[in-house]
Order: structure tokens, then C-alpha cells, then sequence
């Protein structure tokens, strides 16, 4: 009963968000994020804390500060997430180096010949940048997991993100599928900031603490050497973003000579690249999320 509430209530809440004009639409996500940033005093205290992790150095308001920046992140990417649902936010607009990028998906992405996989996180819209892959014809396969609510998954969820040709692959037995899409010198996508189990993990360093960090993207490199792409989605002070779609990785630790040494430090790689985009803009990522589990 409780699935089927929130699906009807995830439906209205759709419906209504269409009838609304988009700057209501911002504004009520602006203010549901920070009613909950206020209230869910659990979540408030993770993001904190994890900022604390990241940034020993910074002061009590300067993490404050951050935070209530990242909830209003979130909050415009749902926004936005909401309005692409409706059709009522122009992608390809939204996108401020378009042409630019264009190119480079040509230059990457035309190539049949090597897989390509992309390395990304949940940083700014990360929904917004798949969309444009799809639109642009260059659908790709995420990696994620199914919701818990399988009647919102399956009857929301899975339509709005293959809209564009985009699919979703479950995370649980989903290596078959990724090693297909390899071979086919196609895109694969892997948010690989959450927190992982003990299993097909290995323990890195981000922010200089302890986490346990996926190893399947590089036990992927070692084996099949994909094209290993980190890409992101930078949003700018005026509210469009920027792709930024950097130099692929290549590095496979060839100075180690035991496997999971080798396993380790390329994901150790993956880490610090991620971590530097996320200093760089550290209001867009997603620090709501208990990445830090192990470090406690």
C-alpha cells in the first residue's frame, strides 16, 4: 500500500510541476530543499560531517556555508530534473558550450573500435548530462541501482531516462551488459562516488580519508582497455552549464606487478580525479551522501 501512495504521490506531484511556470518550479524546489535542510536534522548533520572530512582546514561557517549551496544545487537539479520530465526545459540551450562539445563527441564517441566508458559522480545535473548524450545520438548505459519503489522505477523512472535512447543497467549481475557495450565500442556511464560493500571494492583515499571506492572500472580497464573518459557537468553562475570531457585516462600502474596493487592504484586515480573537480566546485556535488561510512 505504502508503494502505491508514493507512486500516486510522485505522479501528482509531476502533473503539478507541468501546470506550474518554470520559475515556480525552481522556487518550490528551492524551498522544499531548504525546509529540509532545516528540518532533517540526520541529513544535515552527514553533510556536515563529511565536509568536515574533506575540509579540515575550513571553519565551522565556511562548511555551513557550503552545505546550504549544495542543498540548493540539488534543488536546482531537481527542478530541472522535473521540467525535463514535462518537456519544458530547452537541453539543448541549457548546454552553454554545445558547439564545442558537439565536437568532441565526434571525436570520441564515432569510433567503433573501443569501448568507451565514462567515469562521472553525482555532481551538479548529472540527469541533464545523460540527457544531452541521448539527444545528441550518443545514447550510453548507466550503471544504477533499481529504487525501492518498483511501481516509481519501473513506470517513471525507466521511461524518463531512456527518453533519448538512454538505458539504465541494474548494477546487481550488470557486467555482462557493460562488457557487450564495450565490445560494440559503445558508451558506458558509472557513477562511482557512493559508497561500495566490502565486495568488488578495494579501500582508497578521498579527501585524504578511507573509503571503499568500486573496482569493476578498473579491472574493465586492465582487461579490455575501454577508453576511460571522466566527464562532468559544471553549472555556471548564469544557470547553464558546461560539459567538460577530460583527457582519457590510460594509466594501468604498470610500476606494480601485483594485481590488486595494480587494481588499487588505478582506482586510487579515478578518486583523485574526481576529487579534484569536486574542490573545484565543491557546492555541486552530493555531500548528503554517507561516502565516508568506513572512516568512522
Amino acid at each position: 500500500m505504502r508503494f502505491y501512495s508514493e507512486y500516486y504521490l510522485v505522479k501528482g506531484f509531476l502533473f503539478l510541476t507541468k501546470l506550474l511556470p518554470n520559475r515556480t518550479v525552481y522556487a518550490l524546489c528551492k524551498a522544499i530543499l531548504k525546509a529540509f535542510f532545516t528540518l532533517d536534522k540526520r541529513r544535515r548533520t552527514l553533510t556536515l560531517k563529511n565536509l568536515h572530512y574533506a575540509y579540515p582546514e575550513k571553519s565551522d561557517d565556511e562548511i555551513f556555508t557550503i552545505a546550504q549551496k549544495a542543498y540548493e544545487s540539488v534543488a536546482i537539479t531537481l527542478a530541472e530534473t522535473l521540467l525535463m520530465y514535462n518537456d519544458k526545459l530547452d537541453i539543448d540551450g541549457a548546454i552553454a558550450n554545445r558547439d564545442e562539445i558537439l565536437i568532441q563527441f565526434r571525436h570520441y564517441f564515432e569510433d567503433k573500435n573501443r569501448g568507451k566508458l565514462l567515469i562521472t559522480g553525482h555532481f551538479s545535473n548529472w540527469e541533464l548530462l545523460a540527457h544531452f548524450f541521448g539527444k545528441s545520438g550518443y545514447p550510453i548505459k548507466n550503471i544504477a541501482r533499481v529504487g525501492k519503489n518498483k511501481l516509481v522505477d519501473k513506470n517513471i523512472v525507466q521511461g524518463f531516462r531512456g527518453k533519448y535512447g538512454n538505458r539504465n543497467i541494474p548494477k546487481k549481475n550488470a557486467i555482462i551488459s557493460i562488457v557487450k557495450t564495450l565490445k560494440a565500442g559503445l558508451q558506458v556511464s558509472i557513477l562511482f562516488d557512493q559508497k561500495a560493500g566490502i565486495h568488488n571494492s578495494v579501500e582508497t583515499l578521498f579527501f585524504a580519508q578511507p573509503v571503499l571506492t568500486v573496482d569493476v572500472i578498473a579491472q574493465l580497464k586492465l582487461k579490455y582497455n575501454p577508453l576511460i573518459l571522466p566527464t562532468f557537468i559544471v553549472r555556471l553562475p548564469d544557470g547553464r552549464y558546461n560539459i567538460v570531457i577530460q583527457e582519457p585516462i590510460d594509466y594501468i600502474a604498470e610500476e606494480e606487478s601485483d594485481i590488486s596493487a595494480k587494481i588499487t592504484h588505478i582506482t586510487q586515480r579515478y578518486n583523485d580525479t574526481l576529487e579534484a573537480m569536486i574542490r573545484t566546485y565543491p557546492e555541486q556535488w552530493f555531500w548528503m551522501h554517507d561516502r565516508w561510512r568506513i572512516a568512522k
